[in-house]
């Protein structure tokens, strides 16, 4: 059965804490984790406790870590992960850009020695609610990727956000990985011992794959595109782009640098945010109403399916936000009974069914 969201969010929280990492901190990152879960983004979320207890256990993730910042200036600030959980860091980070953006018109934050941090949508609504328009990218913690007429991993699935204010409480929220899909997707299908669609992954010879476990076969991740002929280019563009942006502006460690996830410690992963506020150009109000219609013009656009109408970048993710507030948020049978066995070797009370 579905557990509600408070369930949800209650039982990251206490997995979290009993991993060590501070309550103000935990409840922080767990309102970030369910977020992804309740607007469907099952790739970020609880989905992700696994991976993080083997990081932690590898002395790859320090749950204690409190951000701190390095370097600011009225615009800027350079912020320090500590090698922890990136969702603390990030949300600091986008924080802090607000702030500056209401002093100065904009605000950009880079992180450094940071960690995974959940959905990149979540930092970009920070900068919307505060009516500014936000983007946020991250580099990856795996290297999955081979780059259009590759035959070596060099890149991960490197998201990028972008979302502006618009019609009240549907801004325009695009959250996108740069490879074919998220690796969530890929590790949730894995989870429940589903094959994946044709185009996502590839073997090392570069044929098509279904298989989930392709990539630990030495197989890849495809670029956004799928293949040369599909533009796969933009995709490996893209991605190439929010490494500059995430890693080379904050100093943290290349993905293409060869020790960067065998050295000792934490990986070392960088993030990047952007609060602008568009009354540096123009009436705010007047900017609203032309996203908003903009967005309301992309709906009416007729559709090829009836059944399937035309919708804007984060029309879905509300859609199930709104119902699985009703119904609750689903978790795979397999991934629960891993979650329920991680907390409880951990010391955590378990909450949800199952």
């Amino acid at each position: 059965m579905p557990a509600s969201y408070e369930t949800h969010r209650k039982q990251l929280e206490l997995i979290l804490e009993a991993w060590g990492m501070p309550k103000a901190t935990a409840v922080g990152t767990a309102e970030i984790m369910s977020w992804a879960d309740l607007h469907g983004i099952d790739t970020h979320g609880i989905s992700m406790v696994p991976p993080y207890d083997e990081r932690r256990l590898a002395n790859k993730l320090d749950l204690r870590a409190e951000p701190r910042v390095l370097k600011e200036t009225p615009v800027s600030v350079l912020v320090d992960g500590a090698g922890g959980l990136g969702h603390p860091a990030g949300r600091r980070a986008m924080d802090i850009a607000i702030e500056k953006a209401k002093k100065t018109g904009i605000g950009v934050a880079a992180v450094r020695n940071s960690g995974h941090f959940g959905a990149c949508g979540f930092y970009v609504l920070q900068a919307v609610d505060a009516g500014f328009i936000g983007m946020a990218t991250t580099s990856a913690s795996g290297i999955n990727m081979a780059p259009t007429n590759g035959a070596q991993a060099r890149l991960g699935t490197d998201p990028i956000a972008f979302a502006a204010p618009g019609k009240p409480g549907e801004p325009f929220l695009l959250d996108m990985a740069t490879t074919t899909v998220a690796a969530g997707k890929i590790r949730n299908k894995a989870n429940e011992g589903l094959q994946t669609p044709t185009g996502w992954l590839v073997t090392k010879d570069g044929l098509p794959s279904t298989d989930p476990h392709e990539v630990s076969k030495g197989g890849y991740m495809t670029p956004l595109g799928g293949t040369p002929e599909g533009s796969s280019h933009k995709g490996y563009g893209l991605g190439a782009m929010v490494n500059i942006l995430s890693s080379a502006l904050s100093g943290g460690a290349m993905v293409t640098d060869p020790t960067r996830n065998t050295r000792p410690g934490p990986i070392d992963i960088g993030h990047f945010f952007l609060a602008m506020d568009p009354g540096m150009f123009r009436d705010t109000a007047d900017f609203q109403a032309d996203v908003a219609a903009f967005c309301d013009t992309l709906r009416a656009t007729r559709p090829a399916d009836p059944a399937k109408p035309v919708q804007v970048a984060g029309d879905p993710e509300r859609r199930i936000a709104a119902a699985r507030m009703k119904t609750g948020i689903p978790v795979g049978p397999n991934l629960l009974a891993k979650v329920k066995e991680i907390a409880l070797a951990s010391g955590a009370d378990w909450i949800m069914e199952g």
